[in-house]
């Protein structure tokens, strides 16, 4: 009995896929060549010249300005995202109805539709005499409300596809046992379903607030691309490559990165915290 236990422990310390070094050593030289060189190459390019001229990059006014214009209006578009995509995936998963499928499947048509299209799709519509914009006393297009309105509609699906299968997972019997115990609606979302969905909710947010930070195609046409006003940081980087500053691109590219990892890292740990709270 004493062989046939330790033998069992023995099974369960290697109890990995057939080939795992393999399979490990290939993940690692794909991450590499794929993640991990192409951003070295980033900061190694930047920094080519010293500190002292990658610091005086990143801290130009019309540098500082797209900074905050692309932050802002990224993360702006991610907490609309999490709103809406929350209530979506809510009624695509506790509710039957003529044309779910056909709904289901526009939620994926951003991550289908070419971005130049989308953008100049979103320009068109909300433009001074767009078919929605003319309803409005205000400008949408060509305005940081333009740029949200591009960011909401490339990161909607983020959230959705996060959310729907752990609101999918959640048992009925679950809210009908809520009930029972004399919980009203409100109350059975907040303290039973909530709890579980927030883990998936801020993996969206931040999966879109990572897409929008760096999106381009959709937003270049609809923000108007005014300097200190609606110039977004992807747009500088275009620029500076049209001309030839590789130096100044990957600068204003590594600040960006820098900037968005920290924001990320900070999502992650309370994400964290978030799991040891309910787990406790």
């Amino acid at each position: 009995m004493g062989k046939i236990t330790i033998n069992r422990k023995k099974a369960s310390k290697n109890n990995y896929i057939p080939g795992f070094r393999f399979t490990l050593s290939f993940t690692l030289l794909y991450l590499s060549l794929i993640v991990l060189i192409p951003l070295s190459m980033v900061f190694l390019h930047s920094f080519s010249n010293g500190f002292s001229d990658f610091w005086d990059i990143i801290t130009e006014k019309r540098v500082l300005a797209s900074y905050k214009l692309s932050f802002l209006t990224a993360f702006s578009a991610a907490l609309i995202n999490v709103f809406f995509g929350v209530l979506i995936a809510w009624v695509l998963t506790r509710y039957q109805f003529p044309g779910k499928k056909f709904i289901d499947g526009l939620v994926d048509l951003p991550f289908a539709l070419p971005t130049a299209v989308a953008g100049i799709t979103l320009t068109t519509l909300y433009a001074s005499n767009g078919w929605i914009g003319q309803f409005f006393s205000f400008k949408i297009a060509f305005t940081p409300i333009g740029i949200i309105i591009a960011l909401v509609f490339i990161g909607l699906p983020f959230v959705v596809r996060m959310v729907q299968p752990v609101l999918a997972s959640v048992e009925t019997e679950v809210e009908e046992a809520s009930a029972a115990l004399g919980a009203n609606r409100w109350q059975t979302f907040i303290k039973v379903i909530f709890p579980e969905i927030i883990p998936s909710i801020f993996i969206g947010f931040a999966l879109s607030f990572a897409r929008a930070l760096g999106e381009y195609g959709s937003v270049v046409f609809i923000a108007g691309n005014m300097p200190y006003k609606t110039e977004i940081s992807p747009l500088i980087i275009i620029t500076k490559l049209e001309q030839y500053d590789y130096e100044g691109a990957t600068a204003v590219a590594a600040g960006m990165l820098i900037i968005t990892f920290f924001i990320l890292f900070g999502i992650n740990l309370l994400q964290w915290w978030n799991r040891k709270k309910f787990v406790s």
